[in-house]
């Protein structure tokens, strides 16, 4: 069963940079094409920053021309979902379900196959990259010119 991480609200602010606090324990919103992750191809797993739960594999990432880090899908059920009524309008907000960290909103706008986008906040996320695969061998070594 998952347990799920409670700690105080003193506890994140000291953990967490003052940005991350405000998006993920206070529900903000980080300005577009300026996080870390809007425009990163990297390969690994994209990470809760508040608690390091794994939230969407690198191969659902796409660019959804937001600004922000878009995702097809989450990782297993790493996230849960609630109505949003504020700013006046309805979304769906995408939380961390180990911690309950905010991260950003899900849209019925994405891509096939699922038609989803997670439009997530940067500094709501790590990403733990794949280690580089060695390179393949080149041929022989000290062949003539």
């Amino acid at each position: 069963m998952d347990q799920r991480i409670t700690k105080t609200e003193d506890e994140w602010r000291r953990e967490l940079t003052p940005a991350q606090y405000r998006v993920l324990r206070q529900a903000g919103t980080e300005p577009p094409f300026t996080g870390e992750y809007f425009d990163c191809h990297d390969d690994g797993m994209y990470r809760c920053a508040a608690c390091g739960a794994e939230l969407f594999r690198s191969d659902t990432k796409f660019d959804s021309g937001t600004g922000w880090p878009s995702f097809t899908e989450a990782a297993g059920s790493a996230v849960e979902l609630h109505k949003d009524l504020s700013h006046g309008m309805l979304r769906t907000e995408v939380r961390c379900r180990a911690c309950g960290s905010h991260l950003g909103h899900v849209f019925n706008d994405g891509p096939r196959p699922t038609g989803k986008r997670f439009c997530i906040n940067s500094c709501a996320l790590d990403l733990d990259r794949t280690p580089a695969a060695a390179p393949a061998p080149t041929g022989a070594e000290g062949g003539a010119a």
